[in-house]
């Protein structure tokens, strides 16, 4: 991929990530309900985005690989809340707060804990979709489920793994590349093999 449309596709991913929950909680703040979206999901959704931002810190990646875990973690829990708050149980709120704010310090106690959890992050990440879907199945209504917010998901996980593709196979002299032979155990490709 070309230098600029690579860049492009960058900023095009970040400014998604920047507003992806937003349509979702406009849609539960006109309705004044979650009605059709699942907390168990979410938990997912945040407890994956954490481990993956808490990984990509404690390796010290490079900032644009994980810019945009901040903003969606943020949305994710102002959406979260809004969950609780229309479903009356605004204490719970409390309660996973101080477990995310445990598990983000558990994380890094020992080198392992962070690795497992981070070879796990896919599957919790998936099982959060799949958990939403169920959900949307049994009520049979999507109640203020966002297909706008989906989509937008859809984009940045294509987008992100074009751009890592890009990144990683591409340019050896990448500081991601770098950094990802510089943390890892094994060199598992040769990347002058695809210049």
């Amino acid at each position: 991929m070309a230098p600029g449309l690579l860049d492009l596709v960058h900023l095009t991913t970040w400014a998604v990530c920047a507003v992806i929950k937003l349509p979702q909680l406009v849609a539960v703040l006109r309705a004044g309900s979650a009605w059709g979206l699942s907390a168990t999901s979410l938990l997912l959704e945040l407890a994956g985005l954490l481990v993956f931002l808490k990984y990509q810190i404690y390796y010290d990646y490079p900032l644009e690989t994980y810019l945009e875990y901040p903003i969606i973690i943020a949305q994710d829990a102002i959406l979260l809340y809004c969950i609780m708050y229309f479903s009356g149980k605004t204490k719970r709120a409390l309660f996973y707060t101080v477990v995310f704010g445990g598990v983000w310090y558990v994380l890094t106690l020992q080198k392992w804990i962070i690795d497992v959890a981070m070879n796990l992050c896919t599957f919790i990440s998936a099982a959060s979709k799949l958990v939403q879907l169920r959900h949307l199945w049994q009520t049979k209504d999507s109640g203020q489920a966002s297909a706008l917010t989906w989509g937008m998901g859809a984009y940045t996980c294509a987008s992100k793994l074009q751009t890592t593709w890009c990144e990683v196979l591409t340019s050896p002299d990448s500081s991601f590349h770098k950094s990802l032979l510089h943390h890892s155990s094994k060199n598992y490709y040769n990347c002058n093999d695809y210049e």
